[in-house]
């Protein structure tokens, strides 16, 4: 019998369209567990959850036949579809078509519940231009800097 055993994990970070501010604590407390559930539904495991009025970030663990880009496709999909159809008065809510994906090893998946934990306490030293680009310099990913906040 063939059986293919993976263990992948992935930091997702995403903003709302424009960086705007619109994940209040009101809809931040119905947004993640709708989002978990779209994780789970798809077949995924939601590690954890976090964020700030204009941005999130989770931890998942993954599944190997299908592509990190089309469940980010969905959840954004499916999140902002429910902000609508659940909250009237966030008719502008949107994301960003744009998302970064880091693989985190499970070595490392305490230390990342941690960071998105603590979310408040990081953007109380530093915004989110300033994370996101921490982020890509730490994993080694080269970026334009004309093009990182378009």
């Amino acid at each position: 019998m063939a059986t293919t055993f993976t263990n992948l994990n992935y930091h997702l970070v995403f903003s709302t369209k424009d960086r705007r501010p619109l994940i209040t604590p009101q809809i931040r407390t119905d947004l993640y567990p709708c989002m978990a559930g779209v994780i789970k539904g798809e077949r995924g495991v939601l590690a954890k959850i976090g964020g700030m009025p204009n941005h999130v970030h989770l931890l998942v663990r993954w599944r190997p036949d299908v592509s990190i880009s089309k469940l980010l496709q969905t959840i954004k999909s499916k999140s902002s579809g429910w902000i609508h159809r659940e909250h009237d008065s966030n008719k502008v809510f949107g994301w960003q078509d744009a998302y970064a994906a880091f693989t985190v090893s499970k070595s490392q998946c305490p230390k990342m519940i941690a960071y998105i934990r603590n979310q408040e306490k990081h953007h109380a030293k530093r915004d989110f231009k300033q994370e996101l680009v921490a982020l890509l310099k730490s994993h080694g990913i080269q970026y334009d800097e004309r093009y990182i906040w378009s």
